[in-house]
């Protein structure tokens, strides 16, 4: 690992000022480069990088400057690497307060800043930019890791004026990313939650999560923990080029299964759901994961903030182009004819007939499937403090 610095910028790429760069050109020169240039960049986004949910790397919002690779020099030696490279982020605090109204939890503890699963549709991508970084493949290979994060989460859980409540692991990134295998940040943080007994809701595309088996069962033992897989197709070949380095849908389905048979509450998310390109499959999915043992599912409306959209288009043009104009139209039905929409409630599930039509469908496989039957409330009542342990800081 290195310590987290000032991203560089490649060797491989010319740094352009926009801004001036408008101001050199002539009317004439800005056709000839748009006609040039625009034919070069469209084919160097048809190039994609096995493994990687997108190989481009879109402009920071927040910066005047990008890079932008050479076309001929794209021609001539082709996309280089792109190995994942982690930093070690030295947060002194690790838990992030929302009162979002259409958020069900207070609280979200992320491990890791930035995701190697890759999922082209994450509305996440855009937080790498607050770094210097794009959202786009920095976002999948620059990995910030937190290895303070489980004494950071007891250094809170210790304070007086913590009232024990539900966690949400993650809430943005995945804490069972490809990362966590071998860092146990995870682990280390359910092993905290389990010794002050407060209660943890945990999402991921990751069979890794079994595990950590002996540490959920301990905690479902005192209606600790609730554990949702995400699963967005059963189509392993729509998966492998949508979210390159998840678990497939498979293994997601049969870690519901081994969840629910070791007593530990396991639900679904269908998320997103993409028109045109997946929403289909949603009674197949809920189906699925109702007869291994899930008890709870969700459903979320695809999110296109910022870069994402770009890059979402962009993907939908390589691999799926016959859709493309389809599922960008239904979306565009479902946000007032846009692709994002930020308010809140109508950003989770889009407005409109379309949007009707998917909530209640969701509604009838649910009550079809005996999913969302009952509550499942998380209990504070065992919550306790362990006795007094030397912090961060060397206090007690």
């Amino acid at each position: 690992m290195t310590s987290h610095g000032s991203p560089s910028p490649g060797t491989a790429g010319k740094l352009n000022d926009q801004k001036d760069e408008q101001k050199v050109k002539t009317p004439l020169a800005t056709d000839f480069y748009m006609a040039y240039f625009g034919e070069q960049k469209s084919r160097m986004n048809k190039i994609s990088i096995k493994g990687r949910g997108t190989s481009l790397n879109p402009g920071n919002r927040f910066e005047k400057m990008r890079v932008e690779i050479d076309p001929e020099w794209l021609e001539q030696e082709g996309l280089p690497p792109a190995p994942t490279t982690y930093f070690i982020d030295n947060s002194i605090s690790i838990l992030s307060k929302n009162d979002s109204p259409d958020i069900p939890f207070t609280y979200s503890l992320n491990p890791y800043r930035g995701c190697e699963h890759g999922c082209i549709y994450c509305y996440a991508r855009p937080t790498h930019e607050y770094l210097g970084w794009s959202s786009g493949l920095d976002f999948e290979t620059r990995i910030l890791v937190k290895p303070r994060a489980p004494a950071l989460l007891e250094r809170e859980l210790c304070k007086p004026g913590w009232r024990p409540q539900v966690i949400m692991l993650s809430g943005n990134t995945d804490c069972y990313q490809i990362a966590e295998r071998r860092l146990c940040l995870t682990r280390g943080c359910l092993e905290v939650l389990l010794r002050y007994r407060n209660p943890v809701g945990i999402i991921t595309k990751n069979a890794l999560i079994l595990r950590d088996l002996d540490l959920l069962q301990e905690l479902a033992r005192l209606d600790l923990v609730a554990v949702t897989l995400s699963i967005t197709t059963l189509d392993n070949q729509l998966c492998r080029k949508m979210e390159p380095r998840t678990s497939a849908p498979e293994k997601r389905l049969a870690a519901i299964a081994r969840l629910a048979a070791a007593g530990i509450p396991a639900g679904v998310n269908f998320a997103p759901v993409i028109p045109g390109l997946n929403d289909h499959e949603m009674a197949a999915v809920l189906a699925a994961a109702a007869e291994r043992g899930a008890t709870h599912a969700g459903y979320l409306l695809l999110r296109l903030p910022h870069a994402v959209s770009e890059l979402f288009k962009n993907w939908l043009a390589v691999h799926y182009p016959g859709r493309a104009a389809k599922v960008l139209h239904a979306l565009a039905g479902m946000r007032q004819g846009r692709l994002n929409d930020p308010c809140f409630g109508s950003r989770m599930t889009g407005e409109g007939e379309h949007a009707e039509t998917i909530a209640r469908l969701f509604a009838v496989c649910c009550r079809k499937y005996g999913l969302n039957q009952h509550a499942l409330p998380l209990s504070t009542g065992h919550f306790r403090r362990p006795q007094a342990q030397t912090d961060l800081f060397g206090h007690t």
